[in-house]
């Protein structure tokens, strides 16, 4: 984004108050992401985040208990979900909402869905190595928030981790340095 030449700003700065007002509300009309992350703040606050991430809690949990065609009917839903967590963050700026969902997605697939994660082989490899490739991102994005939410991620974080090892994707973990416990 470029900057403003300082005689367009100081146009803009002394423009009347209403006019001012009506461009502002014009421009924030033209991002989408803007006015939803601006409503967020001014209109829900803090209080809906509880509210968001349940809502996000329950996608999370749902589809993945279903039964799948193919492992890559699974691997499009939770690419799906991941960007709809990723989104979430972006309006919310809720690193731990993040983190925690995307471990229960993680967790979820793991424990719901043996049978596609059982075997590396052709059909289930872009599974699996998505599997591993989230972990690795996730835990990264976990070692940046505060040393108390470690301690609220660990049993969940340590599912996934032996979900992995004693899955199909153990060979990948392994190669992709993945620890097989998380502290």
């Amino acid at each position: 984004m470029s900057a403003l030449p300082p005689a367009l700003r100081r146009a803009l700065l002394d423009l009347p108050q209403k006019e001012k007002d009506q461009l502002l509300t014009r421009l924030v009309a033209q991002d989408a992401v803007l006015t939803e992350q601006l409503a967020y703040r001014l209109l829900e606050g803090p209080e809906a985040l509880e509210n968001r991430r349940a809502t996000l809690r329950q996608q999370v949990d749902d589809p993945v208990r279903g039964f799948h065609q193919t492992p890559n009917d699974l691997l499009v839903i939770l690419r799906q979900l991941q960007a709809r967590l990723a989104y979430h963050t972006r309006i919310t700026e809720d690193a731990f909402g993040e983190v925690e969902l995307s471990l229960r997605l993680l967790a979820n697939v793991l424990r719901h869905q043996p049978a596609l994660v059982a075997r590396l082989h052709g059909p289930t490899q872009p599974l699996l190595q998505h599997l591993v490739r989230r972990t690795q991102e996730t835990l990264r994005q976990a070692e940046k928030l505060h040393p108390d939410y470690h301690l609220e991620l660990a049993e969940i974080a340590q599912a996934v981790l032996a979900g992995l090892f004693t899955s199909g994707a153990a060979p990948l973990a392994r190669e992709a340095g993945l620890p097989a416990s998380w502290e």
